[in-house]
């Protein structure tokens, strides 16, 4: 490793020096407050560290690569985790549990997906899967005294494990073939005129089925629901935006790099699982009364809207992704945010009757959750419905009529189960509303000014959004030059 190598590793330099910080701090005194101090302050000395590097290509071979679209993936997903942890403070404060560990694993988490968005080598990208991973398992189950939050973790331990298998598996076939497990040689391979083996498309259907587990698209979704409704909300909504931003970010540069727009049998896959990844999240989403699990149902169908745009594989698609994901991020984290926020120490409130009313009794977050779902729903003047516009042209820019008109049905659908959450807020409560515990002003503020952000954010995106644009194209310009 070089010198000049540290320089443009410090984002992840900042994350593991503040995990291993956090870690004696615990030992030394556990103190709620100190330790949240801590986590905020690493992302944003991180984010601090990640501003310089706009504009470079610089690989760290053999494993990782610097360049403008592991900038943007990895600013998306610091800015994100730094979010998740202003919503958990207000959220763990109120519980009995010990708190400060969560921190440490919410770090961890959000290193390893930021070492996935610039991994060029299946060493590297393994390394970050596992670490996101096995850190996902501890924060799905952490609050141990709630039943379901044990049978989420567990669920999720073996299927993440499978798909390790079903991912390690393909590595080694697709390195039996070309000798190597670095992206560029293994395109060097690809281009050098030789038909594709048999065994090595065998292995990138390996890989697929692993990629596919971590997005939760259909067929491999099965456990999405149960464990975004046993996790705890701010761990939900980590699981939500970084964990399935960064297999995206990996996804996008893979793909990219090997070359894989080329093989007409592995669009045709990838357009089946986004058809079908788009009607199972929404149908499915029809007939939930758990906010959590419709979130969840929900989110497969995002991710079936996000696959138009990845098999556009030009330079528009990766426009599109790119605005998609912060719009999706943004809204996401609002939505999870408010269940969290109106959470207690007893449960969640993941129950649609928990919020029947809200309007009346909360009408600034009943407002936020409004806006929160319109987005998701992809109604004008939100960020949603810019995403969606941009991954409309770009479907229509590579003619891709049936996702184009998938995608249009499926929008209607999903309009119906978002008002009737909608409706539920602005009825008239039929019974005087359970007393929840108030908490500390000083307690609630950091999860209410982080939704007031959100909001404002979903706003100014959806009416002005040539702002994110520019900085999209700005940070990915030689990115998609190379596609």
């Amino acid at each position: 490793m070089r010198l000049n190598d540290l320089t443009y590793l410090m984002p992840l330099l900042v994350l593991v020096g503040a995990s291993i910080v956090t870690m004696l701090s615990v030992a030394v005194k556990r103190n709620h407050r100190v330790v949240f101090g801590l986590t905020v302050l690493a992302h944003l000395v991180a984010m601090y560290f990640l501003l310089p590097l706009r504009g470079f290509t610089y690989p760290i071979p053999p494993f990782l690569i610097i360049d403008g679209w592991g900038v943007f993936t990895m600013g998306l997903i610091l800015a994100t985790s730094l979010f998740v942890t202003m919503v958990s403070y207000a959220y763990f404060e109120q519980r009995e549990e010990r708190k400060e560990e969560y921190y440490i694993l919410l770090l961890l988490a959000t290193l390893g997906a930021c070492v996935l968005v610039i991994s060029q080598h299946f060493m590297a990208l393994f390394l970050g899967l596992e670490v996101l991973s096995v850190s996902l398992y501890a924060l799905i189950s952490y609050l141990r005294t709630r039943e379901m939050s044990d049978e989420a973790g567990i669920k999720y331990l073996i299927l993440a494990a499978m798909s390790s298998a079903f991912m390690l598996f393909g590595m080694a076939l697709m390195y039996a073939v070309t000798g190597t497990m670095a992206f560029p040689e293994m395109a060097a391979f690809l281009n050098s005129g030789q038909e594709m083996p048999l065994l090595f498309l065998t292995g990138f259907g390996l890989i697929v089925v692993g990629v596919g587990f971590k997005l939760g698209v259909v067929p491999f979704h099965m456990w999405a629901p149960d464990v975004y409704e046993g996790a705890p909300a701010p761990v939900t909504a980590f699981i939500a935006t970084v964990s399935k931003g960064g297999m995206m970010g990996l996804l996008i540069r893979f793909i990219s790099e090997t070359n894989g727009y080329r093989y007409p049998s592995l669009l045709l896959i990838f357009t089946i699982i986004a058809i079908a990844s788009m009607l199972a999240g929404n149908l499915l989403a029809l007939r939930q009364k758990n906010i959590k699990r419709l979130l969840a149902y929900s989110s497969i169908a995002h991710l079936g809207y996000l696959l138009i745009a990845f098999l556009a594989g030009n330079q528009l698609g990766v426009e599109a992704v790119s605005f998609y994901l912060v719009a999706y991020f943004i809204t996401t984290l609002g939505a999870f945010g408010v269940v969290a926020f109106l959470s207690d120490n007893v449960r969640d409130a993941d129950q649609l009757e928990d919020y029947r009313g809200l309007f009346w009794r909360r009408p600034a977050t009943a407002a936020i959750f409004t806006a929160m779902l319109l987005s998701l729903a992809g109604i004008p003047l939100t960020a949603g419905f810019v995403g969606k516009f941009y991954i409309l042209a770009s479907g229509v820019n590579t003619q891709q009529w049936i996702l184009v008109g998938m995608l249009v049905l499926n929008s209607i659908i999903g309009v119906y189960y978002y008002i009737k959450v909608i409706a539920v807020m602005f009825a008239q409560p039929e019974q005087k509303p359970e007393l929840r515990k108030v908490l500390h002003p000083a307690i609630s503020f950091a999860s209410g000014a982080t939704m007031a952000v959100l909001g404002l954010l979903l706003v100014w995106i959806g009416v002005f959004p040539s702002t994110l644009v520019q900085l999209i194209r700005g940070l990915l310009v030689t990115f998609m030059a190379s596609l």
